[in-house]
């Protein structure tokens, strides 16, 4: 141990002649202590939302998702296709039929998105989970159903219990225009609702209904919108995806789940490091006390800076002492902090101290995921700030040194 970390241990753990720099101490190690204790679990609360929101999401997004470059659908070439249907990575290739339609109940209406699927398309989802009422069916018995968001159903004052009542579905006839009947122009298709789910808004205008039925809906009965891949468990997403590109080509499209949804992954984002830069700012202010505290010690340890100036003490060895002290006082808050931190996660992951006070979420419960990185990221920060409010002091102390060499 050199000479200027044992001092700045003595100073840091030794009785002060005055007992206000004892308390200054303190508090700059309880404000970094809170500050980094709250970074954490602010840092993990975003983390278990983010897990939550994206399981939800990903309830509905396949794991890849191809796509014509230009235009609204294309149709499968038999040979290129067959080459990803058949790669021995994929678990599940479903073909999508994907359109704006007119909904109509009873009385009332809704534009909604129609989401034609095949019947592999909820084998590797785990669609159940989000029903808010009914059940994921789109076939039974020969005869179609259809499952919707929650805000089509609520537009439309769906009641599942009424089994006589369908769904009319309208879509623009193609190629035709201007029909003496105004009812030529559409297609129209009745089918029954089935069940009701809730996901992300951007979901919540889906009417979910068998391939076959979108087809006769939309008057498509060739193209797909898009086809959805899901991969088997351990299998490398990127690399998927990049194979793929080189089979397909740049006339298509291959998307994975934040290139679907780039704006949901942008704004949890956004929102986490907008909160962790505002924490961060009252992280600064309690760093700052250190150099109310270290400028107090400086003045109570003046005949200690004369006796090592004496000594032959240099002036960077003054520095670094009071450097060290300011250290210790951060890092030790610092550590006790992201204890705490840790320990309120554990505790909030196993009893639920802390609820949203809501039911119209999937859980009640405020949801922590902590990550290592965010541990090195709030450790780093305290690291730095303490670092240079330390610098500070240092710099103080060896003014008030040199002052005290003038006044002899």
């Amino acid at each position: 141990m050199n000479t200027a970390t044992f001092i700045a241990k003595r100073y840091l753990f030794s009785k002060k002649s005055v007992h206000a720099i004892n308390i200054i101490s303190g508090i700059s190690m309880v404000g970094v202590l809170v500050a980094s204790g709250a970074l954490i679990i602010i840092l993990s609360v975003f983390n278990g939302l983010e897990n939550l929101i994206l399981q939800m999401y990903s309830s509905f997004t396949s794991e890849l998702r191809i796509e014509v470059a230009k235009g609204k659908g294309f149709v499968e070439d038999a040979h290129i296709f067959r080459q990803v249907k058949e790669d021995n990575r994929v678990a599940n290739y479903a073909d999508v039929l994907q359109e704006k339609v007119l909904l109509r109940y009873k009385e009332y209406q809704y534009i909604a998105t129609i989401k034609g699927v095949d019947s592999s398309y909820a084998a590797s989802r785990d669609m159940d989970s989000l029903l808010w009422d009914g059940t994921f069916r789109l076939k039974q018995k020969g005869l179609d159903y259809a499952v919707l968001g929650a805000a089509a159903f609520t537009n439309l004052g769906i009641s599942l219990q009424d089994i006589t009542a369908e769904i009319e579905v309208f879509s623009p006839r193609k190629g035709v225009r201007n029909a003496l009947n105004p009812a030529d122009e559409f297609n129209v298709r009745q089918i029954s609702p089935a069940g009701i789910f809730k996901a992300q808004q951007e979901l919540d205008d889906l009417l979910i209904v068998p391939l076959e039925f979108a087809r006769e809906v939309l008057g498509e009965y060739e193209k797909v919108s898009a086809i959805e891949i899901n991969l088997k468990p351990g299998t490398d997403v990127d690399q998927v995806q990049k194979d793929f590109e080189k089979i397909l080509g740049k006339q298509y499209l291959i998307k994975n789940r934040v290139q679907q949804n780039p704006a949901l992954y942008k704004l949890l984002n956004s929102e986490k490091w907008m909160v962790f830069f505002i924490l961060a700012f009252v992280l600064v202010i309690a760093a700052f006390n250190i150099v109310g505290s270290l400028t107090m010690l400086v003045i109570d340890k003046q005949k200690d800076i004369a006796v090592l100036s004496s000594l032959g003490a240099s002036t960077q060895l003054i520095k670094r002492i009071f450097f060290l002290e300011g250290m210790f006082i951060s890092m030790i808050g610092c550590a006790i902090g992201l204890l705490l931190g840790a320990f309120f996660c554990v505790l909030q992951q196993f009893f639920g101290l802390v609820r949203m006070g809501t039911s119209a979420m999937v859980t009640d419960v405020y949801p922590v995921a902590m990550r290592p990185t965010d541990f090195i990221l709030v450790f780093l920060t305290v690291l730095l700030v303490s670092g240079i409010a330390s610098a500070v002091s240092a710099r103080l102390s060896v003014s008030n040194m040199k002052q005290l060499k003038a006044a002899e």
